[in-house]
């Protein structure tokens, strides 16, 4: 199962019924497993928190996630979105708020998939993906 929710953000997320079958798709695709993933939609300090706490990154992201399974080949886990970051990024990058919140999630979802992006030729690798599922879903 795939599941939203928003603290202390407003999320326009349109179609939430297709995207949640979308992920699942996407995990299907990278032939790993999917029981239940947490989308946390959030502003800047919350995630910055979660940040500091969990990670020991004292530094805003756009992005945190998760994996909670004790399984590698079944996902369960949690992500957690900044919509102030991804409003900002949005923005530098002169791209509509809704396709930027769609490359972040399908991040996301890649990272538990196994895809990093600590090196440059893995972060190579993500936006590749990243672009690949962006054109999946957007050109359906």
């Amino acid at each position: 199962m795939v599941y939203f929710s928003a603290h202390e953000v407003k999320v326009g997320l349109k179609d939430r019924t297709r995207l949640k079958g979308f992920i699942r798709e996407l995990f299907e695709r990278e032939e790993q497993g999917l029981s239940n993933l947490q989308y946390v939609f959030c502003n800047d300090e919350y995630l910055l928190r979660i940040n500091q706490e969990f990670l020991k990154h004292d530094t805003y992201t756009d992005i945190v996630t998760f994996e909670l399974s004790p399984d590698p080949d079944i996902t369960e886990g949690e992500i957690y979105i900044s919509i102030d970051r991804v409003k900002e990024n949005a923005e530098r990058y002169e791209i509509t708020e809704n396709y930027e919140l769609h490359r972040v999630m399908f991040h996301g979802a890649l990272h538990l998939c196994g895809y990093r992006d600590k090196t440059k030729k893995e972060v190579e690798i993500m936006r590749q993906k990243e672009d690949e599922y962006l054109k999946l879903y957007f050109d359906k």
